[in-house]
Order: structure tokens, then sequence, then C-alpha cells
């Protein structure tokens, strides 16, 4: 297990009590009800909220009758949308369930790939540090996949070089979807980095705010993406994703530095500069 980890005496936010199992899904009517059927499986998740994100099959339809709560997107809107959409829908439903005076209490949240099927369950491990309040967010380190197929190497490189560039920290896979946060690690990573982009620009933000981050490893297997046309194409909006996190927080990073104040008698050495957005605008 290796970790990230902030300064010591930095304020621990209150550990939470449950865990939200998020699922987002395009396309998974073979797999999703096992998925489902797997995550309810796993100790201290209370909730399993699939994220339709736009599917032409009946993926809405199987993880509902499989017992999760849907959500669904009329149209695909891509991996850090559905991400962002299954968590507001948990904190909807985590405030419009609290008595009158009553102070919310976030769940944990735990994003799970839609292709896990029966594995999905082997999550189980990411939770543990966040409800013990040891850590923030916890990261999947994947085992060797039993599938043929997978890239160069090219994407997670770049996302290596990228996160220790900009956090500092040697991540194992960058890429890694499967991840558990406290509620103040998700806020903390917002706005998602777009598209592919958003477990690279996730790591880096939350890392940056100076919240706790472990890897752990986790014997799951989902599908690998080939060698064909089509997985080049995907790997090739992977890589201009990627890219495009890393470039929004290195301008974010040059923004703040150009805006800092000069150290001088009842002067900070530094200040907060104005952010950039995943579009690159300035706030």
């Amino acid at each position: 297990m290796t970790g990230a980890h902030p300064e010591p005496g930095a304020p621990v936010p209150a550990a939470p009590v449950a865990v939200a199992a998020i699922i987002p899904a395009k396309d998974e009517a073979r797999r999703i009800a096992a998925t489902v059927a797997s995550a309810r499986r796993i100790p201290g998740v209370d909730l399993v909220l699939v994220v339709d994100d736009g599917s032409g099959d009946d993926t809405a339809a199987l993880a509902a009758e499989a017992g999760a709560r849907v959500v669904s997107h009329r149209k695909n809107r891509g991996k850090a949308a559905a991400m962002m959409t299954g968590a507001f829908a948990v904190r909807n439903r985590e405030i419009s369930g609290l008595a009158p005076g009553e102070k919310v209490r976030h769940r944990a949240l735990l994003f799970i790939d839609g292709d896990l099927e029966d594995s999905a369950a082997n999550t189980a491990p990411l939770t543990a540090p966040v409800l013990a309040g040891r850590a923030d967010m916890t990261i999947a380190i994947l085992p060797p996949q039993k599938r043929v197929g997978g890239g160069f190497g090219f994407v997670v490189g770049l996302a290596k070089r990228g996160i220790r560039e900009l956090a500092g920290f040697e991540a194992t896979q960058p890429l890694s979807g499967m991840r558990c946060l406290t509620r103040e690690a998700f806020d903390a990573a917002l706005p998602f980095a777009a598209g592919w982009g958003v477990e690279t620009g996730m790591t880096i933000d939350v890392i940056n705010a100076g919240l706790r981050v472990e890897e752990v490893e986790c014997d799951l297997h989902h599908r690998v993406t080939g060698k064909d046309l089509k997985a080049q194409l995907h790997r090739a909006a992977q890589y201009r994703d990627v890219a495009r996190a890393l470039l929004v927080r290195r301008l974010r990073k040059r923004s703040r530095g150009a805006t800092a104040p000069a150290a001088g008698p009842g002067t900070p050495a530094a200040g907060p500069g104005s952010a950039v957005d995943e579009d690159g605008a300035r706030s």
C-alpha cells in the first residue's frame, strides 16, 4: 500500500459511516446486473447507484432489476459527467432524508466500473481506510488482467509523469477508475477534468488540497482494450484528455504563482491566485 499524506497537524475531517457505490455505465447490459449484485455485497455499502450514461441497450432496466438506484443521462456525456451526476444524486438523497435540525453525515463515495461483474465486491479493501479515517481517497491497484490486450503505455506514462510533476506523488496505476473518496475529497477535485482525464486530475487536485491518498491492491478484472483501430482511437482520446487535464493544472499553478503577493512586512509569502477551469477560462 502506498500513499500521500498531508503535513502533520493538518485538520482531519470526520470519517464517513457508510458507503455509496456509484457505477457509471454505458451499454453494459451484459455485465451490469452481476456488477450491481456484487457491489451490494461490499461491507458498509448501503446504496448502489448506477448512472446510465446514454446507453442504447437495457443497462438501466437491468441495473434496477438487480437492486440499484438508477439515474439516466438522455445522451452520452462521458465518464466525468456520470461520476458527478452520481455523487450529486447521493448528496441529494442524504439531504432530503434529514430531519429538521439534523446535521448531514455524508457517505463515502466508491466509484466502480460497470464491467467488473462478480469481481466488483473485491473493491471492499478501498473502503476500509476511508471508513477508518486513515485516508481521504483510495485508489485500486489491479493485478495483471486475465484477458489478452492492453496498450503500449503512452497514456499511463503521460499521467504518471504529470502527477509526479504537479503533485509529487508516484502513482502506480494513474488511470485506475476504482476509487473511494470522502465527500471532502470529492469536492476538492471539482471541477472534474473532462473525459478520460478525470482520474489524473482527481489525484493531483486531492493531493494538492492537502488530503490523504492511498493505493490499495484489489483483485479486480474487467475488459481490456485491444489493439485494433477502434482501440487505438480510444487511446488517442485518452491521451488528449489526460494531456488537457495536465495543461489546465499547469496553467492553474502558474496563475497562482504569478498572482502571489511579494513577501514583506505584514504580507503573507504566498496567496491564492485566480483559478483556471477545465475550459482554460480564468475565474
